[in-house]
């Protein structure tokens, strides 16, 4: 049976966080991610995770200021951006997640590839057992981001060739950046750390729009891709009652 993890980011995200790791356990859900848990005690967080018994997948960076969207492509922000991965790490290992996002920004440009490798460099020096993950992001929601397709993701993993360093491959993204999103998975699913799900173009529950994802589903099967899947996804109704999808794709 397929598994699938909440973003707590999106879903629940009127409930203080270790509520919303209670309610999506009550979902029925395998795991769960987040995208900012800092304002949380990270105690009460990982006395939730213990209770449910859910794993804690992922969570991110700091964004920075307004419209930065990440710190680590930023030239001239090194000290400011392995202050938040320091932050991220710690935390993650205070609730014993297994991944942390280091957002990239909106740069672009010759310094700001070489500030965000440096920058992965010493991440995945700092992660330990934690893997690092990195995830272009579209134009249209991301606007300037350093990374938007999955090729450019994968570029730098190849030339950093960290073991601790993966893709998080979100198929909601890379559909708006150009589809192919099939070929793709069946691409860079060796380099990929996460998968993510929403509908295209409304970033709404992954049951309508341009992807169907009982196939992209069963081309993971096929893959042997047996992690949970992170739904990602935005809705206007309350939570619990968006989770239709979640029945019919298991």
């Amino acid at each position: 049976m397929r598994r699938f993890s909440a973003n707590l980011g999106f879903l629940w995200a009127d409930r203080p966080l270790p509520d919303a790791i209670r309610a999506a356990h009550a979902a029925g859900f395998d795991a769960v991610e987040c995208h900012w848990p800092y304002d949380h005690d990270p105690a009460a967080v990982r006395d939730a995770l213990d209770e449910t018994g859910l794993p804690a997948l992922g969570l991110n960076t700091l964004r920075g200021r307004p419209g930065e969207n990440g710190l680590s492509a930023l030239p001239g922000r090194e000290a400011e951006a392995r202050d938040e991965i320091d932050r991220a790490l710690d935390y993650a290992a205070a609730i014993d997640c297994g991944a942390v996002h280091v957002m990239a920004g909106a740069a672009q440009g010759d310094a700001a590839a070489a500030a965000f490798r440096a920058n992965l460099d010493y991440a995945c020096d700092r992660a330990g057992d934690v893997t690092i993950l990195i995830e272009p992001l579209n134009h249209h929601d991301a606007p300037g981001y350093f990374m938007s397709r999955a090729e450019e993701a994968a570029a730098i993993i190849e030339r950093l060739a960290r073991p601790n360093l993966r893709l998080m491959f979100d198929c909601y993204h890379q559909q708006v950046m150009g589809g192919d999103v099939t070929r793709r998975l069946e691409r860079f699913l060796p380099i990929t750390g996460h998968v993510q799900i929403a509908a295209v173009p409304d970033r709404g529950t992954p049951d309508h729009g341009e992807l169907d994802y009982r196939h992209i589903l069963t081309v993971l099967d096929s893959m042997g891709w047996d992690r949970p899947i992170g739904a990602e996804y935005r809705d206007a109704r309350p939570t619990d009652e968006t989770l239709g999808w979640l029945t019919a794709l298991r």
